[in-house]
């Protein structure tokens, strides 16, 4: 398969960045246990334009890791239109979530784990670095952001 797309610029890649958060549902979550054992799985999401909140089981070995480990990497798309996030991560109570990303994620996700039972932990993301690209010509340019700040 050939790439027939241009080359995007690093604001015209930032744009499609935060539409695709704003927009899709699901995101993969990367993340790893104490001994390094890995863990991908998809979990619905909501981003609201600061951070990005996730909602799992606390029990469950992904909701283990981004409460015990801190850190997360987290992904969109498909290998040939890519956006890779790490973050930091912070584990919260539903009490200490704001109620905006709460109301957020239950409107965009079709779920409102509040009605789940105490079992669910929220895990806010804090984006520490972004990149986007579709295919290697993009390769070139395609860091965003960089130690919590965007570069564009």
């Amino acid at each position: 398969m050939t790439n027939t797309r241009p080359v995007r610029g690093s604001e015209e890649r930032k744009k499609d960045v935060l539409a695709r958060l704003a927009e899709e549902v699901d995101i993969w979550v990367a993340s790893a246990a104490g001994d390094g054992t890995p863990y991908l799985v998809p979990l619905a999401f909501q981003w609201d334009g600061t951070d990005i909140w996730l909602c799992t089981r606390l029990t469950n070995p992904t909701g283990r890791n981004l409460r015990d480990g801190g850190r997360t990497r987290l992904a969109l798309g498909h290998t040939r239109d890519v956006v890779l996030v790490d973050g930091d991560v912070t584990t919260l109570s539903v009490g200490d979530v704001p109620t905006e990303a709460i109301e957020g994620f239950a409107a965009k996700c079709g779920w409102d784990p509040r009605n789940s039972g105490p079992a669910y932990g929220w895990f806010r993301v804090r984006p520490t670095a972004v990149e986007a690209w579709y295919e290697e010509p993009e390769l070139s340019g395609r860091h965003l952001m960089r130690d919590g700040l965007w570069v564009v």
